[in-house]
């Protein structure tokens, strides 16, 4: 799905020969990650052996539960393992708690900045029988906004005050906004091969809300819309469209199919995509990938999950595809369409099902039923 685009807007530096051996993290994280991420770790070893891909895979820590046995929430050995012996990584789920705790900051936030993984891919696809038409990719800026935890609390007149930081830059969004326009060009070549699809033609729309925050949100519209005008014969295609982040959602949920590639600052494309999650029935299904320059994670968009923790239930439907798309962006596009179809039969066919998609089976029994599809 977004191979050609990978390779142009990321530059990478993969070899089109299959390597021997692919080593991929497996950072399982908090709650269901526990249960999933090995879902994940099973499709790769199950792929075909046409394919020539092997694997090997490094067990490594992080998360809220990691916070509480050791004080640390991403340790210092998990981002060196990732950056000098892994070719791609999986991660699971983080329980962030809601209130402050000293000390604490969400792992796979710092794991995207300290990985250079500016961007965060979350296609929302529809499949017929579940959900209603979709077939949108939401792109996510990773890197700022009011990500980067920059807060403080102070006193006024005998009142508390809070306050937090948004950064928007024009690196990021210059480098988000080329993500973006790439990713649509590529979506309209597998059309043009015969890819089904419910679009003619490309669309990138533009989120944000410079109408209120004309600096920052001015900012992301502002140079994401000369990265479109800056190469007429590559992007001339691409039909350019803006939305105000409240007109967006109510436009996402009413009339969907409309909506093809949307390009957002961090904050809007985070909500966005669990929202959008409504719409092809789960968030157990939908799949998304952290990208930089020169590495990839798989992970899925759900959460922890702990109120279904250890039941067996978890949908691993999300972390299959995400496996698949690190694997896209990896630069394996075979294997990856061969894992996305096996999901979509999965789907199609709904009797081997998790409960949140109103089946009865089990994860494990899920992953079988995929798989026995390759």
């Amino acid at each position: 799905m977004f191979t050609a685009a990978a390779k142009c807007s990321l530059r990478r530096a993969y070899s089109t020969a299959v390597p021997k051996t692919l080593t991929i993290g497996l950072i399982p994280g908090d709650g269901i990650g526990k249960e999933v991420i090995p879902a994940g770790k099973q499709i790769l070893q199950a792929l075909p052996s046409q394919y020539g891909l092997n694997f090997k895979f490094l067990d490594l820590r992080a998360g809220f539960e990691e916070f509480q046995k050791s004080g640390v929430a991403l340790p210092d050995e998990t981002v060196e393992i990732l950056k000098k012996s892994c070719d791609g990584a999986l991660f699971g789920a983080v329980s962030s708690p809601t209130y402050k705790v000293k000390g604490y900051s969400s792992p796979i936030v710092a794991l995207r900045k300290k990985m250079g993984l500016y961007a965060n891919v979350r296609p929302v696809k529809w499949v017929e029988g579940v959900g209603i038409p979709v077939d949108m990719v939401i792109v996510r800026e990773n890197t700022e906004d009011l990500y980067i935890k920059e807060e403080r609390i102070y006193e006024k007149n005998g009142q508390k005050i809070a306050e937090a930081i948004k950064r928007i830059s024009e690196n990021a969004s210059r480098k988000i906004g080329k993500m973006a326009f790439e990713i649509a060009l590529n979506r309209q070549h597998v059309r043009e091969l015969g890819g089904s699809s419910l679009h003619k033609s490309p669309s990138v729309t533009v989120i944000h809300k410079s109408n209120v925050l004309s600096v920052s949100d001015g900012l992301f519209r502002e140079t994401v819309k000369k990265v479109y005008e800056s190469d007429p014969a590559r992007y001339g295609s691409i039909e350019y469209k803006e939305q105000i982040v409240d007109s967006m959602v109510y436009k996402m949920f009413r009339e969907p199919a409309q909506f093809d590639v949307v390009v957002a600052p961090n904050l809007y494309g985070d909500i966005l995509s669990d929202g959008a999650a409504a719409l092809v029935g789960s968030l157990g299904v939908v799949s998304s990938a952290n990208v930089g320059d020169d590495f990839v994670i798989g992970e899925p968009t759900h959460g922890s999950a702990p109120d279904i923790q250890g039941k067996g239930i978890a949908n691993p439907v999300a972390t299959i595809r995400s496996t698949a798309m690190m694997l896209e962006f990896m630069g394996y596009q075979e294997p990856a369409a061969k894992i996305f179809s096996a999901v979509d039969e999965n789907l199609k066919e709904n009797k081997v099902t998790t409960p949140d998609l109103g089946g009865k089976s089990s994860t494990q029994e899920v992953v079988e039923d995929i798989i026995r599809r390759f």
